[in-house]
């Protein structure tokens, strides 16, 4: 029986294997949150041109939804989806709400891994 003189090459922790891709994967998993906050941010500039009773603007950001994960292609990816406050009212009392198209409330993974999975 022969020793073996090989010895197993350990990588350190902070190395990457491919960091192009672990930094793609990192910029992937934070733009869904970022296009959801330009949603939030065009949102509010379409309703710019409404004042409220005093005359400042109708709608305000009012911080964020708490933060949920969203399952991508690419893994799990978290979304904070920013709160719309309407501080006036249409004159039949209706206020304005915000509702993201990227992320509705109850998604839980994105259309294109429910058709993977289907």
């Amino acid at each position: 029986m022969a020793k073996s003189t090989v010895v197993p090459f350990e990588q350190p922790s902070e190395f990457s294997p491919d960091p192009l891709t672990e930094v793609i994967e990192s910029g992937a998993k934070h733009l869904p949150g970022a296009a959801v906050q330009a949603e939030v941010s065009a949102f509010i500039a379409e309703h710019a041109h409404l004042p409220d009773e005093t005359g400042r603007p109708r709608l305000v950001r009012h911080g964020f939804l708490p933060e949920r994960r969203v399952m991508t292609r690419i893994g799990s990816a978290p979304v904070v989806t920013g709160r719309v406050r309407d501080r006036g009212s249409d004159p039949d009392g209706t206020k304005i709400r915000f509702r993201s198209s990227l992320a509705p409330p109850y998604l839980r993974e994105a259309r294109s891994v429910e058709e993977l999975l289907s």
